[in-house]
């Protein structure tokens, strides 16, 4: 006697039936999926414009310097927000299976990590903002520490909430999904290298960002009506 075959399980719980629900879940996903784009798109453009500012020796923190550094301190900030609202939105949607408690709380790290970041600034060194002495900076401050850790940290969990995502898509048999998530979090654990390290940090940026639109997207589509 042969049985049917079973349906793939979903890979999001259903959507809330509440409408009021509903709505308030979907825009706060939209709010996480908004984050990248506006991180992006604003250390982009200030990466072409900050005069002496260099990728291949300035990290993308360094904007933060200067007098228009408030510009990518309030990135970070705005940013971090966005991640907190997809954390948010995650819990929302994602009720049953595996990770469904970890996802939420990974990525609230990071959105935390990231507002720290604002927060707690870089010391200006290697020349940025102009008319900073070039060389590394004697000696650390302790919000430039501060600054170091809460990266770090943000980073970290991002990595770990995207491995988390690629084994919850591949027990449910979503290939492409798990292949890429996990792709994501492999590059964000790589170590560092002391030569490259400014252009592995935008690159790292575009992965992170890139990866929590994904999710805000996916999930924003499960909680659409007649889902």
């Amino acid at each position: 006697m042969t049985t049917a075959p079973r349906p793939a399980t979903p890979t999001t719980a259903p959507a809330p039936a509440d409408p009021y629900t509903r709505r308030t879940t979907g825009r706060l996903l939209l709010a996480g999926a908004f984050a990248g784009p506006l991180f992006l798109t604003s250390a982009g453009v200030q990466t072409l414009t900050r005069e002496g500012f260099d990728l291949t020796r300035h990290p993308i923190s360094q904007l933060a310097t200067g007098d228009p550094g408030w510009i990518q301190i309030a990135t970070f900030v705005l940013a971090g927000l966005g991640a907190l609202a997809l954390a948010a939105g995650t819990a929302r949607t994602l009720t049953e299976g595996r990770g469904r408690r970890a996802l939420p709380l990974l990525v609230a790290v990071f959105g935390l990590g990231m507002i720290a970041a604002g927060v707690f600034t870089m010391d200006p060194e290697h020349g940025f903002p102009v008319g900073t002495p070039d060389g590394p900076v004697a000696q650390m401050s302790w919000h430039s520490v501060a600054h170091s850790a809460a990266a770090a940290i943000s980073f970290t969990a991002l990595a770990v909430a995207a491995i988390v995502l690629a084994v919850r898509h591949a027990r449910r048999r979503a290939v492409w999904p798990a292949v890429l998530s996990a792709a994501a979090g492999c590059v964000l654990l790589l170590p560092m290298s002391p030569d490259h390290m400014s252009v592995q940090i935008a690159v790292n940026g575009l992965v992170a960002f890139s990866w929590t639109t994904a999710l805000a997207l996916w999930l924003h589509r499960a909680n659409r009506p007649g889902r």
